[in-house]
């Protein structure tokens, strides 16, 4: 399998328009405009009844003790971990293509009520539900799309991990709607005929390099 991008090239920085935030020379942090990046994919291999789509940040601060905290800084050997951006399960087998936006676009404080995606498609939470969990103007359920925003002090450029499977049946053994990416990727590992990676880098910090 291949999978492309018009909105950024494998391994080059992703624009602004597809984060959450972005940097502030102020406020050193703002909102940004949260479109969720154009994806296309093709050589699915025979049988495939379906894809599930998921976006990770494997350079996450394990520990956010530290985290956009003034005079702190968050070094690269800071202990990293997951943070997952979107998981969306079900998509058709016909659909090889999503538009930019059409997922995502804006920021909703407690996460987007109304998803937009391919018909019959499934999006979980992110971990931004986590995240915002005792942020009193931010906290709710987030689902589906929301993009890129690591901290304002740290010193690593985050990579964004894009990943389309292809499964051998048309919808993810897995119920409700509170699904999130970890628990996917658990249950379709004896599903997945091929995968196919794409990866966008991105950092607020002026400095991180």
């Amino acid at each position: 399998m291949k999978l492309t991008s018009d909105s950024f090239q494998h391994e080059q920085r992703i624009p602004e328009q597809f984060a959450f935030g972005a940097h502030d020379p102020v406020l050193h942090i703002r909102l940004a405009a949260n479109h969720n990046p154009h994806l296309k994919w093709s050589d699915a291999p025979a049988g495939t009844r379906s894809f599930v789509i998921v976006c990770v940040d494997p350079d996450a601060p394990s520990l956010p003790d530290d985290v956009n905290k003034e005079g702190r800084v968050l070094h690269h050997d800071l202990p990293r971990a997951n943070f997952y951006h979107w998981v969306m399960v079900d998509i058709p087998a016909h659909i090889t293509e999503i538009a930019a936006g059409s997922c995502s676009s804006g920021i909703v404080a407690g996460g987007k009520r109304d998803l937009a995606g391919p018909p019959g498609s499934r999006q979980g939470i992110n971990d931004y539900t986590s995240w915002f969990q005792n942020d009193t103007d931010m906290a709710g359920t987030y689902r589906g799309y929301d993009g890129p925003c690591p901290p304002r002090n740290d010193m690593r450029v985050h990579r964004y991990h894009f990943t389309v499977y292809a499964l051998d049946r048309e919808r993810v053994p897995i119920e409700g709607e509170d699904f999130t990416a970890p628990q996917v990727l658990e249950v379709i590992q004896p599903l997945v005929l091929a995968e196919a990676r794409l990866t966008g880098t991105y950092a607020i910090n002026p400095d991180a390099g």
